[in-house]
């Protein structure tokens, strides 16, 4: 199982400097690569891949001065990261999704440099580089003995540098928990989300509740002179802001996925397709700040280390239907009461939704919270799938 350790690292100015070259050689490289495949193809109809590109590495390191003074691994992974840029994009072309042509790189784009295999050694709370040395690490987490470090990434964030460890570890053992808390929950806007047990977790709004203060900063940017070292200063204010808006979002949302995890141990969401939902341009940026695929993706890999379940269902009626007697009740976003006609249940339109999902999901959980183990489940299904091929 892979997971990835972040930690903060403190370069000294010479460190950085050669870090800061490092970035800026990357990019350079990763353009000029662009460039030629692009080139290549309009000249002769040809594709260039990976290993074309990479046998031409030594050839360019004896012509340019900068490319020697990086780590051989860190520039075969740019190339790599070129050549998944056009992987995924003709595969968004045959799936017929937009397409997005990989693009050129400005000196804000580009801003982290891999060490895929070696290069990187961990020695106590130091962290040494090959060809930029040694920066002090503040681990305030240990990596578990028993993990085998693949990867080793170099970040700059603003003014501010990390070094993120992706780390090979042995499988979680399958513990057969009883499921006796099972839990439907419905993403939203006003509430980040609402429970099948009544009970909501509130939307902090950090995008929204720092917008005034984000406002007045990128205002000061727009009046400074382009190319200018206030500009420059102003810049990096603005960029502060916006790493403190994503700390903030990303901190509270490890803390309600952890809870979830440790206080249910099956856990539905619905299967939400974002990407047409932000479409909607008075929804839009509500949706990017409560960040409900974020919590699913947290929720979801921390259930499966502790040996939990997390399922998403299809989303389709869930706050039309009634989850007393499975009527549909029509019903705009602005009614938040849910009341049916037909068997006179009312109730919070949200946990209503919640109720749903969680009845949708294909372990068919009872409601009556009766207890099954995930083995005993899973054997549900299988009678289940043979019952409907017959």
């Amino acid at each position: 199982m892979r997971k990835a350790y972040k930690y903060r690292i403190y370069p000294a100015g010479r460190e950085e400097a050669i870090m800061q070259e490092t970035l800026n050689t990357c990019r350079i490289l990763y353009n000029a690569s662009l460039s030629a495949r692009k080139d290549t193809y309009e000249q002769r109809q040809e594709s260039l891949n990976y290993y074309a590109q990479a046998n031409t590495l030594k050839e360019l390191k004896r012509e340019d001065i900068w490319l020697p003074r990086v780590y051989a691994q860190v520039l075969q992974d740019v190339l790599k990261r070129i050549d998944k840029a056009f992987q995924n994009f003709f595969r968004r072309v045959k799936q017929g999704e937009k397409p997005g042509y990989p693009r050129y790189k400005g000196y804000d784009r580009y801003d982290s440099f891999t060490y895929p295999q070696s290069g990187f050694k961990l020695t106590g709370k130091k962290l040494v580089l090959s060809k930029i040395g040694t920066i002090k690490i503040k681990l305030h987490r240990p990596i578990p003995t028993e993990a085998k470090i693949k990867t080793c990434t170099i970040k700059r964030e603003a003014d501010q540098w990390y070094v993120v460890f992706s780390v090979e570890l042995p499988e979680p053992e399958k513990v057969n928990h009883t499921i006796n808390k099972p839990i439907g929950i419905d993403v939203g806007i006003k509430e980040l989300a609402t429970l099948s047990t009544g009970e909501k977790i509130h939307n902090p709004k950090w995008l929204r509740t720092s917008e005034r203060k984000l406002a007045k900063e990128q205002r000061r940017l727009s009046r400074k002179k382009k190319g200018s070292v206030n500009r420059k200063k102003q810049k990096l204010v603005v960029q502060r802001t916006h790493r403190k808006i994503k700390n903030q979002r990303s901190d509270f949302l490890h803390k309600v996925s952890d809870k979830l995890v440790k206080t249910y141990n099956f856990i539905v969401f619905e299967d939400l397709k974002i990407t047409h939902m932000v479409k909607n341009r008075f929804l839009s940026k509500s949706i990017f700040d409560a960040s409900w695929n974020q919590l699913v993706s947290l929720t979801s890999y921390k259930a499966e280390w502790a040996g939990k379940i997390v399922e998403l269902v299809n989303p389709k009626g869930t706050s039309q239907e009634c989850s007393s007697c499975g009527e549909v009740v029509p019903k705009t976003l602005a009614v938040r009461v849910h009341k049916c006609p037909h068997c006179g249940l009312i109730m919070d339109r949200d946990e209503n939704a919640a109720k749903n999902i969680l009845a949708r999901s294909k372990y068919s959980v009872p409601q009556d919270l009766r207890e099954f183990t995930p083995v005993e489940i899973l054997n549900r299904v299988s009678m289940k799938q043979d019952a409907i091929a017959l």
